[in-house]
């Protein structure tokens, strides 16, 4: 693994590397991930033993970091994040009739800043090679929704009191499905970047 801190994310490995050319690429890149997030927040699968469906919007986020880095990584998450400000039911649970402001500041408001600072945060362990290895891709992922669980379970407690089983209601259902995106994750981009080498072979 680089430690390197310039190390190039995935999408730095493909395409132009300089000028109009990589803006329009960084654009393109902005919107793709835009669209992916919005279509990942409405995917649930069922998980045996879990009495909560997996839902791949954090396993986008994540993956969006790890593979934008920190700076496209944030544009992405920010552009993302401005769309459902504006009232588009694009977020996991939003709906036509709950969304937008109400929405983002509802129970679910804590996990949206997590999204944004585990990106940030997962794209800056890519650019120092975190996401070439299966074992640290693996150790990111968890930092990354470490990250996304603080502000999530702060705002709970701060909406309804830490007397309640904050716990129960927003961490423990949804172990089990981030311990399978991780893996997934781990996987993935390490894999990737070995097939780019060997299409560069």
């Amino acid at each position: 693994m680089s430690q390197a801190s310039t190390a190039r994310v995935l999408t730095e490995a493909f395409g132009p590397t300089e000028g109009a050319a990589l803006r329009l690429k960084q654009a393109a890149l902005v919107v793709a991930g835009i669209a992916l997030l919005a279509v990942c927040a409405k995917i649930k699968l069922p998980v045996p033993g879990s009495p909560v469906a997996v839902g791949m919007g954090t396993f986008a986020v994540l993956g969006i970091g790890a593979a934008y880095g920190a700076k496209l990584g944030l544009t992405t998450i920010m552009g993302y994040m401005l769309i459902g400000l504006l009232g588009f039911d694009i977020f996991q649970s939003s709906t036509a009739e709950l969304n937008g402001v109400d929405y983002m500041m509802g129970s679910t408001g804590g996990y949206l800043l997590g999204y944004v600072l585990a990106t940030v945060l997962l794209g800056a362990l890519a650019q120092r090679g975190w996401d070439r290895s299966v074992l640290w891709m693996a150790l990111a992922m968890l930092l990354g929704n470490i990250l996304l669980y603080i502000p999530g379970l702060g705002w709970l407690g701060m909406l309804y009191g830490w007397d309640k089983p904050i716990l129960e209601w927003g961490l423990t259902p949804f172990i089990i499905g981030d311990l399978l995106k991780l893996a997934l994750a781990a996987l993935i981009l390490p894999a990737a970047w070995k097939l780019i080498g060997r299409a560069r072979g």
